[in-house]
């Protein structure tokens, strides 16, 4: 029996090769199928490859996109996104980066320097990744609807952008930390101006809002990169700086899930009718465990080594979920939002 699931995609840098390992397992369940994706900054770009390559050669062409994607990712050549240290083993690398996180150059330039300071030398390092896309696939109506979150300078509201409104600038414009690259713009047909663009994951990492539509399966796989839970206080002032970061990218996510949770509570008290709202049914498939070993130092690092242990332990959570919850899709929630609330 076939299972129609949702797809939301966490943004996180290059933490992002942990769901290019999920997508890379949920495409070999041949029984799976992904009716929409929503994604914002990584997600926004495993997004147009799963796309791309789902409307171009099915599943096998949808692997090989993503495969194709984090190829580039791990060979970008900026300060910025330091690849320069490829060629050594993870787990040192990871240790290193540990330690010497406080002193880290990429945190400390770009709290430094803005990035309008290159002036006519300024290069956004994403450009030459994205722009490798098939618009005409990531675009066409075969394959799952795929919408791309961004976040409005002038606004500070969230821009969600679908159909042949995907574009180069779009996806770069959802992965665009401001404190490390210049603003995206792009016309707003909405409002006649050009409008400026920063991160999406500010406003919806992922927005979960266009996943709501009744032609669209209820189950929603969130595929979460930003842990959710610290146990410890942090204490050193890159820690506190990380965990700062990790909430800001959580709290529109957490806001939306608490509101997802509020409508099933509305149903469950039989306050509103049975299909007046949506029931959204909500997992979600994380490796907290690793990711509170990471910080945000290893989210601006794409090597090589790093982002395929992070595919590795992508597939390996999304083998565990499918072991646990395959059976529960399209059936019951396997989140529970009342205890992640109460």
């Amino acid at each position: 029996m076939v299972k129609k699931i949702n797809l939301a995609l966490q943004g996180g840098g290059a933490h992002g090769a942990f769901t290019w390992g999920v997508l890379d397992r949920i495409l070999e369940d041949p029984d799976i199928e992904v009716a929409a994706i929503t994604g914002t900054s990584a997600g926004a770009l495993n997004g147009a490859a799963f796309k791309a390559g789902m409307a171009k050669e099915g599943r096998a062409g949808a692997k090989a996109s993503l495969d194709r994607l984090w190829a580039r990712m791990g060979a970008v050549g900026d300060m910025r996104m330091a690849n320069w240290i490829a060629g050594f083993d993870a787990a040192p690398i990871l240790g290193a980066l540990k330690v010497a996180a406080p002193f880290s150059p990429i945190e400390a330039m770009s709290q430094a320097i803005s990035p309008y300071t290159y002036g006519p030398f300024y290069r956004n390092p994403l450009q030459p990744v994205v722009e490798q896309f098939d618009f005409d696939k990531v675009c066409a109506d075969a394959g799952p609807d795929l919408f791309i979150c961004a976040t409005s300078v002038q606004t500070g509201k969230v821009r969600v952008f679908s159909g042949t409104d995907v574009s180069t600038d779009a996806i770069l414009a959802s992965a665009c930390l401001p404190n490390l690259f210049q603003a995206i713009e792009i016309d707003n047909p909405e409002t006649g101006h050009v409008e400026s663009y920063w991160d999406g994951g500010y406003t919806g990492n992922p927005a979960l809002f266009p996943l709501f539509r009744d032609d669209l399966p209820d189950d929603l796989i969130v595929v979460n990169i930003n842990p959710l839970v610290r146990e410890e206080v942090p204490k050193t002032a890159h820690d506190i700086q990380n965990r700062i970061n990790e909430i800001s990218f959580n709290s529109s996510l957490l806001r939306e899930l608490r509101a997802i949770s509020f409508v099933q509570r509305l149903i469950s008290q039989g306050n509103i009718e049975e299909g007046q709202m949506k029931r959204v049914l909500v997992h979600m498939i994380a490796d907290d465990a690793l990711m509170t070993r990471l910080s945000v130092t290893t989210k601006l690092i794409p090597i090589p080594q790093v982002l395929h242990m992070l595919k590795e332990a992508g597939r390996n959570a999304a083998d565990a979920f499918l072991a646990a919850h395959r059976d529960d899709l399209n059936q019951r929630q396997t989140v529970d939002l009342v205890e992640m609330f109460g």
